[in-house]
């Protein structure tokens, strides 16, 4: 293993400025504290969505960030990656994952905090052959020339197995201080990470929400009965919850799981159909679409299901969210009912 330099240990007139592009996890923060420590002027990036892991994530990096001594900005890139996610121009993974969208994406916008910090390079963790479908070395070369950055980005951890980036060709970072890293092993960055002194980083764990095959099936769904261009914000974040049933191609049921989504799912109630037992204990529901009022039947005879109603006996529901409120009596479907399963998604 290297013995990395330090910043003091290497001088110039004037320090080179670049951009960190970190996530939270190991790989990321390792590149920028690499390069920081060559002598290198370093501000964090992180650029936070609707995947990106939320407040814990973001709490990570900060943390991350006071650890390094290194300056941090952050960047909502919200709205602009979910029009990624809708309309990818490189298609998607196994899930709806937008892999190499997403990077390209992410990479433009450290090219445009680089260009306002007065920058000369942009950093990341990628590491070749790490990831099947954004880190080998055809997806790496794409996200370099699509993000508009090419030979100003520099990853450090496989920098000697692919071309010399800009830094190396200046002479502002030396080769032989870079690494040689391949592949899906982590022991190599473990080693080097105890070797910094980092120990404030997450255990590898679940992929993105994207990949994830529940989420996937919902999202999907979602794009082909409304269209991917009418999902909003609120439409992205309800597919976390409840129990998803599509009833026809204009009405879909989500049903509370358990009583922290039975608070929930009312935050979601604007332009939907909010049904909730009054006289058992049983989920909240929403209904999205213009259902009809055998669906809406349908619907309430679903939820009471999975309500504390006694077998064969009705159950009354109030029914709101469409510019009126009434009362419905339906009758549980049997636990057994082989439609269950055909209309559940995910």
């Amino acid at each position: 293993m290297k013995n990395p330099g330090h910043a003091d240990e290497r001088s110039s007139e004037k320090r080179v400025k670049a951009i960190a592009a970190v996530s939270g996890g190991l790989d990321s923060i390792l590149a920028a504290a690499v390069v920081s420590r060559l002598g290198i002027d370093v501000t964090l990036l992180y650029v936070k969505h609707l995947f990106s892991g939320g407040e814990k994530k973001e709490g990570a990096v900060k943390r991350q960030a006071e650890g390094l001594g290194l300056p941090l900005r952050i960047v909502d890139g919200t709205v602009e990656h979910l029009d990624i996610v809708r309309h990818p121009r490189h298609g998607y993974g196994r899930g709806m994952n937008p892999c190499l969208d997403c990077r390209i994406f992410l990479l433009k916008t450290a090219k445009r905090v680089m260009e306002e910090e007065g920058a000369e390079f942009v950093i990341t963790g990628e590491v070749l052959n790490q990831r099947p479908m954004s880190q080998h070395r055809g997806a790496l070369d794409v996200v370099a020339e699509e993000s508009g950055l090419s030979d100003r980005l520099l990853r450090p951890l496989s920098a000697n197995l692919l071309p010399d980036a800009l830094p190396v060709k200046e002479g502002w970072i030396d080769r032989e201080d870079l690494y040689s890293f391949s592949g899906r092993s982590r022991r190599e960055q473990a080693a080097l990470a105890r070797q910094l002194e980092i120990s404030d980083y997450p255990q590898p764990a679940g992929g993105c929400l994207l990949t994830e095959k529940v989420y996937a099936a919902r999202l999907r769904d979602a794009f082909e009965h409304a269209g991917a261009d009418a999902v909003d914000i609120d439409g992205f974040r309800l597919l976390r919850y409840g129990r998803h049933f599509r009833l026809s191609d204009r009405v879909k049921v989500i049903v509370g799981r358990n009583e922290a989504e039975n608070d929930i799912l009312p935050g979601f109630s604007q332009g939907r159909i909010l049904l909730e037992p009054v006289d058992v204990m049983g989920p909240t529901t929403l209904i999205e679409g213009e259902p009809s009022e055998g669906e809406l039947e349908l619907a309430a005879a679903i939820v009471a299901r999975y309500s504390d109603s006694v077998e064969g006996r009705p159950v009354r529901f109030r029914v709101s969210g469409v510019g009126s409120e009434r009362e419905l009596d339906v009758i549980p479907l049997p636990p057994e009912d082989p439609r269950i399963a055909g209309w559940r998604i995910g």
